[in-house]
């Protein structure tokens, strides 16, 4: 018998409920190729977070063992689906930081104006609803001079790649929490009023991806 798509339980609120992806996920998490290739780009995020952190799309709550005490205070993480976060929660109280959980869309992040010193984000903008509405919420949230830290995959620089993603991204976003192949979210996030001060290519042919340390401008 054929699995069928997940179709997700998603509120007015943009809280969404996939149990079958956050499983998945969960699994594909303790493989040895999460843990050889991206438990590193994680830490090397993580480590230039400072102060009070906010954290957006937590997921499972793979990047809260890499915060470390001595840079940061506090993390506010938020998880749009229910779902991932019980996995969250595990692991958010394993951490060696406080980490705080609020089931929230990173369109409607409940804080006030220039709440944060850092915030962070891993392989998260390729499935949110509206990417740009999304990083106009995360400046609002930043204090002056604030630091957006992300690793994301994005879209091909490649004719031929970035056709391929424009293929398979209908299946991606049925199948694998609304991911979007074909993303050019270093764009986006120059688009939201962002500046980068750092940028790092990760190589990948289908695959691309990017590590970023943006400003507040």
């Amino acid at each position: 018998m054929s699995q069928q798509p997940e179709t997700p339980t998603l509120a007015q609120d943009g809280h969404t409920s996939r149990r079958f992806f956050a499983s998945f996920y969960e699994r594909t998490s303790r493989s040895s190729g999460e843990k050889s290739f991206m438990n590193p780009l994680r830490k090397e995020v993580i480590d230039q977070a400072r102060g009070l952190v906010l954290e957006i799309g937590a997921g499972n709550g793979l990047n809260f063992a890499f915060y470390d005490p001595d840079r940061v205070e506090r993390v506010e993480a938020t998880e749009p689906d229910s779902a991932m976060l019980g996995f969250a929660r595990a692991r958010a109280a394993k951490a060696r930081v406080p980490v705080n959980l609020t089931q929230a869309p990173v369109e409607k992040l409940p804080f006030a104006d220039e709440s944060f010193d850092s915030a962070v984000v891993t392989l998260v903008f390729c499935s949110v609803g509206d990417p740009g509405r999304g990083l106009s919420e995360v400046r609002r949230v930043l204090k002056p001079g604030g630091s957006l830290l992300m690793v994301e995959h994005v879209r091909a620089h490649g004719a031929i790649a970035a056709t391929m993603q424009n293929i398979i991204t209908p299946f991606t976003k049925l199948l694998a929490g609304n991911c979007h192949w074909n993303r050019n979210t270093e764009k986006t996030v120059i688009e939201a009023g962002f500046q980068i001060e750092q940028r790092r290519d990760i190589g990948g042919f289908m695959m691309p991806g990017v590590i970023l340390h943006v400003s507040k401008a």
